[in-house]
């Protein structure tokens, strides 16, 4: 069995894992939000950052051990993404974090959870992953991305290495600031802040007390170190050395971990060119893998049912949803699992800033739907928009034209 195959296998395996546990705890980013947004209840938020902790202390683990050469996160010729770049590129993680948690609030589930429902069933899903394929195709294989975003903002951009500054992870900067070795610095930092996370997920009953929430972001955690250490361990490595003496290079190739804005764009792409095998890519296999994963264990459970859509009108929010995803996901360099927990991982800070983008969207998404559910007609869009500032403490309260509910 040849390198890529065996490459290509590791991705669908963690990929069945993901998706049938993502089913089996109800896994879900953006749940996350709406349970502490509409009820107060942290569990499924804190099962997300409890992911978030156990991967930066499992990628940390990954070099202090050596069973991974980390230093191919860094740079761009085998990155994807490369999320630890020096140039912070903190416009497009701040928009493209607002628009994919818009996105992702319109079309009931993330990258991620719109494969896990497609897997279980729900054909609504299918829509919403090919609208979001639309805009990613359009992101990564044309010059829309560079035309429509990256032309006005790149001169915002911050080049860290103008500074003598390798990356743009924290352990980094922070060592440049203080003058303290690097290595260390980023071992001592990613213990902290990853015990932290952990930490304050099991500060709270919400979290401490589901199995599903503990399962749930382990699970998450467990797959994307278990993918930094395939594509940057011996495995990975391999390839891309025999990669470097083939005539044809296969697609998107490099250190990389799960993220879910990717497979909708290079699924299209891959139908494009005829189901072409050089573009058997890890995120297309591993988006093909989580859909396995989350219909194995939909039929063993007996779970499996067959969703459509309410109207019209359902229809055309979820397919605006899976078009924002596809935009924001793509300008983001990743989604709630791509970014929030990939990249995290990595404690790049253009991925904690993407984070609390896609969290803050998908909030404000979901008051501004509250507020013109409630009071129907009488809630403008900019009324709603004032409440739900009002209610995030963003606005006096003075301004708003709608009481609170």
């Amino acid at each position: 069995m040849d390198i890529l195959t065996v490459f290509l296998l590791w991705a669908f395996g963690l990929a069945v894992v993901l998706g049938f546990f993502a089913t089996k705890t109800n896994f879900c980013t953006m749940g996350a939000v709406s349970d502490m947004v509409n009820i107060g209840d942290t569990g499924r938020m804190r099962a997300w950052v409890f992911a978030i902790g156990l991967a930066i202390l499992g990628v940390m683990g990954l070099s202090v051990s050596g069973l991974s050469d980390l230093s191919l996160i860094s740079s761009n010729d085998t990155a994807n993404p490369p999320y630890l770049t020096a140039n912070f590129a903190w416009p497009r993680h701040i928009l493209g974090g607002l628009i994919f948690g818009i996105g992702m609030t319109l079309g009931s589930g993330c990258g991620n959870k719109t494969l896990v429902r497609l897997g279980g069933g729900n054909i609504k899903s299918i829509f919403v992953f090919l609208a979001m394929g639309i805009t990613a195709y359009l992101m990564i294989f044309t010059n829309f991305s560079y035309t429509a975003f990256l032309s006005w903002m790149e001169p915002a951009f911050i080049d860290l290495s103008l500074s003598n500054i390798e990356n743009q992870g924290l352990g980094t900067v922070i060592a440049h600031f203080t003058g303290l070795e690097v290595e260390s610095t980023t071992t001592i930092v990613a213990a902290v802040i990853g015990g932290l996370l952990v930490l304050w997920a099991f500060l709270s009953t919400d979290f401490r007390g589901s199995l599903d929430n503990m399962l749930g972001g382990f699970i998450v955690a467990l797959v994307v170190v278990a993918a930094w250490w395939v594509t940057t361990g011996e495995l990975g490595q391999a390839l891309l050395e025999e990669a470097d003496m083939m005539d044809e290079k296969p697609f998107a190739l490099g250190a990389q971990s799960f993220t879910f804005s990717q497979p909708a764009g290079h699924f299209l792409r891959w139908v494009e060119t005829g189901f072409s095998s050089s573009l058997f890519t890890f995120a297309l296999i591993a988006g093909f893998g989580v859909v396995a994963g989350a219909f194995l264990y939909s039929i063993l459970t007996g779970k499996f049912r067959i969703e459509w859509f309410a109207g019209w009108k359902d229809f055309a929010v979820h397919i605006i949803g899976g078009l924002l995803m596809g935009i924001g996901g793509v300008l983001a360099m990743g989604c709630t699992i791509g970014q929030a927990v990939t990249g995290a991982s990595t404690m790049a800070m253009g991925s904690f800033l993407t984070f609390f983008a896609i969290v803050f969207g998908s909030a404000l998404t979901m008051k501004i739907q509250f507020y013109k559910m409630v009071y129907e007609e009488e809630a403008s869009f900019g009324k709603a928009l004032v409440a739900g500032l009002a209610d995030m403490k963003l606005l006096p309260n003075s301004f708003r034209k709608l009481d609170k509910v």
